[in-house]
């Protein structure tokens, strides 16, 4: 039987400029809003900005004769994949809000300003992110709770704050790499099909030496730093917090119980929101006086039991925000609550989005393929895959994205070359999971500069493990060291 010949045929192949245009309207849009806007930039500009490229991949995929369907479910499955990211992100910002009502955040700093020096703060905030986050295996979760934690307190300090935030990012994702607990490094090492514990083993000869060659550079940038705040400046804001606060180690029983859920794998999310209510409640028996006067800013009632259900909810919703008289401590104190994740939520949404359109409509597939037709030498293949994974940062806006998709279209190379399979599950991790904080409009990095306070761009330059781990990954592609070989592939054998 004839087909019918008003019935649409098959989606075309798209064309090489068919794949580049999103790319160049991505970053001229992105050019134009930093240049623009600069660092105000991610108050909207470019989340405008990246759903106007969803909007230029949506026409080249109906172009194309792809239906209107067909984009309607990569929109929906992009918003699918980040659900339980965005639960996180109001987690967070939830639990930013109660944990300054509680005073723990206010407990962290003043303990760390007595503890901490300006000369060894950097290298400092590296180690304990990194053990903290190696032994929960999340680097947001380091990020959002120690992370603010010592970034409050370096700017209390009068260290550098970017280089703060740095210093956390490098110890979080060296912790996360290299945690069995870890769901990016276990989803790399089921997506390469490799033992896990053999991919943590492979990770650690690229994410130790770069951790030593950043705490060399955050312990010169300690040596080396600008002077910090005169000792009686810093003895008068503690003594602010200490009659703002009641600090006692109690107050600390917030981060125990969230370290306690997350090391026995309760979801991030709702580990984040236990210890946020755990927090809140906490603050009502501990902090009265604050939880009365934040009651009263906010116009909530006299009576103690309705006002603290009041400030909590409050505080969860808009986050915590006081007038102490000191500008350093109102900075660090006035933050959180889950709107202030809004943008970041928007951001995320939109890059996420354009990535999903990128895939489903062929558009990635059709750069890729080539890069690796051409990728003839070991050192080649090594660079196409970081290039592969750090560009699906910058133009899907996702790890996961940019974790999986070149693990799953550079197996089959890497078995045809007899590379062990352990070679591209830390090449893949090197080059997606660690880079992807330094993208700001990626969720990691729109995630670290949302919970940190410190813009992506401003900390980029301080991120030294995560640009120090991905360029050692590729020079021992090119070198040939710690190269696992593998065993060759059998006739006829394929992978699926």
């Amino acid at each position: 039987m004839a087909s019918d010949p008003d019935e649409p045929g098959p989606p075309r192949q798209p064309s090489i400029a068919d794949a580049l245009v999103p790319l160049v309207a991505l970053a001229l849009l992105i050019a134009s809003a930093l240049a623009l806007f600069g660092l105000d930039a991610l108050d909207g500009p470019i989340q405008v900005a990246l759903i106007l490229c969803c909007a230029v991949a949506a026409l080249i995929g109906l172009k194309n004769g792809h239906p209107w369907s067909a984009v309607q479910e990569a929109g929906q499955s992009a918003l699918s994949s980040i659900t339980s990211a965005l639960f996180i992100l109001l987690a967070v910002g939830a639990l930013i809000g109660t944990w300054n009502l509680s005073g723990t955040i206010p407990t962290l700093v003043y303990y760390g300003i007595q503890a901490l020096s300006p000369g060894y703060f950097y290298i400092a905030a590296a180690v304990i992110c990194g053990v903290v986050a190696l032994s929960i295996g999340s680097s947001w979760t380091t990020a959002a709770t120690i992370g603010v934690g010592l970034v409050g307190i370096g700017g209390l300090l009068g260290v550098s704050t970017a280089i703060t935030a740095g210093a956390v990012i490098s110890g979080a994702y060296l912790g996360d790499k290299l945690s069995p607990l870890s769901e990016t490094t276990i989803l790399t090492a089921q997506m390469v099909r490799v033992d896990l514990y053999t991919h943590i083993r492979s990770q650690a000869w690229t994410s130790v030496p770069a951790f030593i060659i950043a705490a060399v550079g955050f312990t010169i940038l300690g040596i080396a730093g600008p002077p910090v705040h005169d000792t009686v400046g810093e003895d008068v804001e503690l003594a602010k917090l200490g009659d703002i606060f009641w600090i006692n180690p109690v107050n600390l029983l917030p981060l125990v119980l969230l370290a306690v859920l997350s090391i026995r794998k309760v979801p991030a999310s709702l580990a984040l929101l236990a210890s946020a209510l755990f927090a809140g409640v906490q603050a009502t028996i501990l902090q009265r006086d604050v939880v009365e006067q934040f009651a009263a800013a906010i116009g909530g009632s006299s009576e103690a039991v309705t006002g603290s259900i009041q400030a909590i909810w409050k505080v969860m919703a808009n986050g915590f925000s006081m007038n102490s008289g000191i500008g350093d401590i109102d900075r660090l104190l006035s933050r959180g609550g889950m709107d202030s994740m809004l943008l970041t939520i928007w951001l995320i949404i939109g890059a996420v989005t354009f990535g999903a359109l990128l895939e489903q409509l062929g558009l990635i597939d059709r750069l890729i393929n080539p890069m690796i037709a051409r990728a003839t030498s070991r050192g080649r293949l090594y660079l196409t895959v970081f290039g592969c994974g750090f560009g699906l940062n910058v133009v899907a806006g996702d790890q996961y994205i940019a974790l999986v998709l070149p693990s799953r279209m550079f197996r089959a190379e890497f078995e045809k070359r007899e590379l062990a399979p352990q070679n591209l599950s830390r090449l893949a991790a090197d080059s997606a999971t660690v880079t992807s904080p330094l993208v700001p409009w990626n969720s990691c990095g729109a995630f670290m500069g949302a919970a940190l306070g410190v813009a992506t761009l401003s900390y980029l330059p301080f991120a030294l493990f995560n640009i120090a781990s991905p360029a050692l990954s590729v020079i021992y592609g090119f070198t040939g060291f710690k190269i696992v070989p593998g065993s060759p592939a059998q006739e006829g054998e394929g992978v699926t």
